[in-house]
Formats: structure tokens, sequence, C-alpha cells
């Protein structure tokens, strides 16, 4: 029974460093634009996606580039949106961005 506790000991605190240290890995532009890092994981996070359907055969390399032209395009615009705002977005230009993403994301896997 002391193992088992010990073992659930173990665990939990390993699961907490591991929790504490991807919240330290986050720079100061991370913590400074919560908004930007949001839309930049969903972007990067299709990209990922993108990238596996290809190389599973589900899209093809023309249907990939086209997702990642709509990507890059998206990217652009949080850039030019946080250039009007000293580097923020407002949370609507976040929901712009992502209702966006949504529609990019539909066209993954298809």
């Amino acid at each position: 029974m002391k193992l088992k506790s010990t073992l659930v000991a173990a665990v939990l605190l390993a699961a907490s460093l591991t929790v504490g240290a991807a919240q330290a890995a986050d720079t100061k532009w991370q913590k400074n634009h919560p908004r930007r890092e949001q839309v930049n994981n969903r972007l990067q996070n299709q990209n990922k996606r993108i990238h596996q359907e290809v190389k599973e055969g589900d899209l093809t390399k023309a249907q990939a580039a086209s997702l990642h032209k709509d990507d890059r395009q998206i990217r652009q615009e949080e850039r030019d949106m946080a250039s009007q705002n000293h580097g923020h977005i407002t949370k609507q230009e976040q929901r712009t961005l992502n209702q966006q993403e949504n529609q990019a994301s539909k066209q993954i896997g298809k």
C-alpha cells in the first residue's frame, strides 16, 4: 500500500512539474500577447494537420498549397491588425481571425 501511494505521489509530482515547465516555457511576448499567441497556435496546429493529411494521402500537394496560402493570409492579417494597435489584437479581431481559421480548418481532411 505504501508503494502504491508513493507511486501516485511521484506521478502527481511529475505531472505538476510538466505543467509548470510548460507555463514557464512561455516567452515574455507570449505572456504579453495572449490573443495573438492563441491565433498563431491555431495556425501552427493547422499547418501540422495539413502536413499530416498530405502524408496520409488525404490531401494533394496542390490542396495543401492552397490551404497554406489561406493560412499565410490569415497570419498576415493578424500582423496587420496588431501593427495598428501597438502589437496587440482586440477580442473582436481575434474572433474574426478565429472565424477565418474555422473556415480553413473545415477544408483540411475533407
